[in-house]
């Protein structure tokens, strides 16, 4: 027997070939399935885990940290009077389809989102803005109408992402951008896959190819997890399950936090919802730890208004609505009401689902019944968001520092407070950082005491992946799987 040494040539070409067989595709695990795929006309956070900063971008852009990063504008100036922003635009950027990205794009985006009759989901993002002008294909100015601190973190926001006016209009079905990826299928109720968009402008991302597959059950969530067909489910719906998985070597929990204010949504204008002493009662009716054990399994952190316990701004306000079943006895009996019974509409996901039930009970308890309703997600959207017909139901506000949201007297729980009102437009033109820190707490305040919603807890940010992939985010400082900085470690 002999044996032939190999040449150093072929031995490169093998361990190349190795190399080039390491998986570039990944696929993507999410309970909800988007109404759409554009962030710019839809309120559903799925739109965004799927499309934000993989194949949509704005000029500025959340990191996985919260800080407001350059996105399609490279820079920017602020001039003296804070009136006037002035955006550098990054050259050589196109679409998808090819086309180029100039000013005229930001242009028609911003006053697209921003006028009346505009489908976007958040349009106080822009109502500060006067005017927005496109001084060269490279340069954008945005004048505001009184100096806006926020202004940068609004416009990261996948509401504020920079769309081409020729697809503006099939961008629900076929959505084209300027990202890292580009569209390539949606098969409805099973998946959407994005594939690497070969002229991106920046970096190219390790992955290929991204499938997000949709498995609303739980337990067909940890059945695909466990038989690999999945690689990563970054909101896990099984957190009793969690435990299985940091068992086995295969697969990394990764455990962190999301902007997610979890409440019971009350309608501030349906009696007798709309006296303060019920909606009191019904908050103290509610053990939070009792929801956060039985429909998380011990993840997440109670809260006592609609802020994120990680903001340096938050103000723990819980013991304003502790847990005292006799007192909300009290306060129903002050307010005459008795028997009365409650609709509440569900959405799918499972913190609803299950901590509903327990809502249920604990009211029972001081003698309130409930009828519950599970809604799939595109009826919650309009019967609930859109409809405002329901009394209770229970959603994560996973949007960004968004308490600006009850001063929108239309907004689903139709709370209607003039002060509050003015006091969202003080920080709206506030810039400096302790007067708005000390407005954001006086906002945090009036909400809790006017027990606007009963809040529960923040969302927790549960993920499990396969061990060999890095990249991931750990916390959700907004609605996203991004996936520009993930690969395969073998």
């Amino acid at each position: 027997m002999f044996i032939r040494l190999m040449s150093g040539a072929a031995a490169v070409a093998i361990l190349a070939g190795a190399a080039a067989a390491q998986q570039t595709d990944i696929t993507i695990g999410m309970q909800l399935e988007p109404p759409n795929l554009d962030p710019t006309g839809g309120a559903a956070a799925a739109i965004d885990e799927v499309v934000y900063a993989n194949l949509f971008e704005g000029l500025t852009r959340f990191g996985p940290d919260g800080s407001v990063l350059p996105g399609l504008a490279e820079s920017w100036d602020i001039s003296d009077d804070g009136l006037t922003y002035t955006f550098h635009l990054r050259p050589g950027v196109t679409f998808h389809d090819g086309t180029t990205f100039d000013a005229e794009d930001v242009v028609f985006s911003l006053d697209r989102a921003r006028a009346e009759g505009s489908t976007n989901a958040q349009p106080a993002l822009f109502a500060s803005i006067e005017s927005v002008t496109a001084v060269d294909p490279e340069t954008v100015e945005i004048t505001l109408s009184a100096p806006n601190g926020a202004l940068l973190f609004n416009l990261a926001w996948g509401d504020a992402v920079i769309v081409a006016p020729e697809t503006a209009d099939t961008n629900e079905t076929e959505p084209v951008g300027t990202g890292p990826f580009m569209f390539s299928e949606w098969a409805q109720g099973d998946h959407v896959t994005l594939t690497r968009y070969p002229d991106y402008w920046g970096e190219a991302p390790a992955l290929e190819s991204a499938t997000f597959r949709f498995i609303s059950d739980p337990n067909a969530a940890f059945a695909a997890m466990m038989a690999g067909d999945i690689d990563a489910f970054p909101v896990f719906p099984a957190p009793e399950t969690l435990a299985q998985f940091e068992a086995d070597p295969r697969f990394t929990v990764i455990v962190g936090s999301t902007e997610g204010e979890t409440i019971l949504g009350i309608n501030n204008a349906e009696p007798p919802l709309d006296d303060v002493r019920v909606r009191e009662a019904i908050a103290h009716a509610i053990n939070r730890q009792d929801i956060i054990d039985g429909a998380m399994f011990g993840y997440g952190t109670p809260i006592g208004t609609h802020f994120a316990p990680h903001n340096p701004d938050y103000v723990d306000l819980t013991e304003m609505s502790a847990y005292d079943p006799d007192r909300a006895r009290e306060l129903l009996a002050e307010a005459g009401v008795e028997n009365l019974t409650l609709r509440m509409m569900l959405p799918p996901p499972v913190y609803a689902r299950r901590g509903g039930e327990i809502i249920a009970s604990q009211l029972r308890e001081v003698g309130i019944e409930t009828e519950i309703t599970n809604l799939e997600w595109a009826q919650w959207l309009e019967q609930v968001f859109r409809g405002h017909d329901f009394d209770l139901t229970i959603v994560s506000h996973t949007e960004p520092a968004d308490i600006n949201i009850y001063a929108r007297p239309d907004y689903y729980f139709q709370y209607d407070s003039s002060g509050f009102q003015a006091l969202m437009e003080e920080l709206a033109a506030t810039t400096d950082p302790a007067d708005r820190s000390a407005l954001n707490q006086q906002a945090q305040q009036i909400i809790a005491e006017d027990f606007v919603n009963a809040y529960l807890f923040q969302l927790a940010k549960t993920g499990v992946a396969d061990a060999r992939i890095e990249g991931l985010w750990e916390n959700s400082p907004t609605q996203a799987n991004d996936l520009t900085g993930v690969r395969w470690t073998e």
